[in-house]
């Protein structure tokens, strides 16, 4: 596949997406550059703003395989990974494969769950396996898991520790729809739409975007942009509203989305702009602010922002 079909059938899984998940086009435009960068997704914000809508949607546009799991206190490891059953018949144990063997895995409410239950898929979103009974399974392929996170309750909640964070290559917030796309959807619904019986066609299949996976990886990055990219995210390390900074994981995070931005745009090569356009995506979660900071009111997307304005932008793109 070369870049221009990379281009059009980028255009037309955004364009279908953006058809039902109104107003959202950036948390769409992220969760595609996430499923093509070869990463996962955690997206914040209040329910009802369409998360798990969004899921529902790329995997019927995707043509692949979806699954949901409700995180709660409760939730086991096995519950998401699955375990050996005693089979009377056979005589023996029968491995029963859990809800993360699937080609879309949806994590609702993630921080939900008690951390053994986070570390379980943990190490299905870094290995692309998971371990059971001394025995290690492959997930399919694709595999990509879209986590929902409630940013205001804390009661019953387990905060995500730094490691699982970390394994996240974006982090997306959603916002309330402006008035107008408010109106749209009170429109659509009057129209007939109705969110839980989706009559959406598949754009691609799963071969299809196995090939797309491929082709940012074709992308030529100059050193000028690796020494940009190096450069932000060694600045959060020294930053003076910055107590921890992003780890090496963030370059790599960066290169990788930079390069399936630029495959979007139907470039053959990275420039700033694609590098800008996911920065805050990709440290956001990775950064902790000193607490003076949050006193003083600032955000981790707002001293990113200030990062970005401080670091000399390459001359040369290619």
């Amino acid at each position: 596949m070369q870049v221009r079909d990379y281009r059009e059938l980028h255009e037309r899984l955004l364009t279908r997406i953006s058809s039902v998940l109104l107003g959202q086009e950036e948390v769409a435009l992220s969760a595609l550059a996430a499923l093509l960068s070869g990463g996962h997704i955690l997206i914040e914000g209040v329910p009802g703003l369409g998360k798990t809508l969004l899921v529902r949607v790329l995997s019927k546009v995707l043509g692949c395989e979806f699954r949901r799991i409700q995180f709660t206190p409760d939730l086991m490891p096995s519950d998401v990974t699955g375990g050996n059953v005693w089979s009377a018949q056979r005589g023996s144990f029968d491995f029963h494969p859990g809800p993360v063997f699937a080609e879309l895995l949806l994590a609702d409410e993630i921080n939900r769950a008690p951390a053994k239950t986070q570390s379980a898929l943990l190490e299905a979103m870094q290995e692309r396996s998971v371990t059971i009974d001394g025995t290690s399974r492959p997930l399919p392929k694709p595999f990509l898991v879209l986590a929902t996170q409630n940013p205001i309750e804390s009661q019953g909640t387990y905060p995500l520790p730094e490691a699982q964070l970390d394994r996240f290559l974006l982090k997306v917030n959603v916002s309330y729809p402006t008035l107008d796309v408010e109106k749209a959807l009170l429109a659509a619904c009057a129209g007939g739409f109705d969110s839980e019986r989706l009559a959406v066609e598949a754009v691609i299949d799963r071969a299809t975007l196995l090939e797309m996976q491929a082709v940012p990886e074709t992308v030529e990055v100059s050193a000028a942009i690796i020494d940009y990219i190096a450069r932000i995210v060694a600045a959060t390390r020294s930053h003076r509203s910055i107590e921890v900074g992003a780890s090496p994981r963030a370059s790599i995070g960066l290169f990788r989305v930079a390069r399936a931005s630029a495959a979007a745009d139907g470039r053959t090569f990275v420039v700033p702009d694609d590098v800008k356009g996911f920065a805050r995506a990709v440290l956001r979660h990775r950064v902790v602010l000193h607490p003076d900071s949050g006193i003083e009111g600032l955000t981790a997307d707002d001293v990113i922002a200030s990062i970005l304005a401080e670091t000399s932008v390459p001359g040369a793109a290619h």
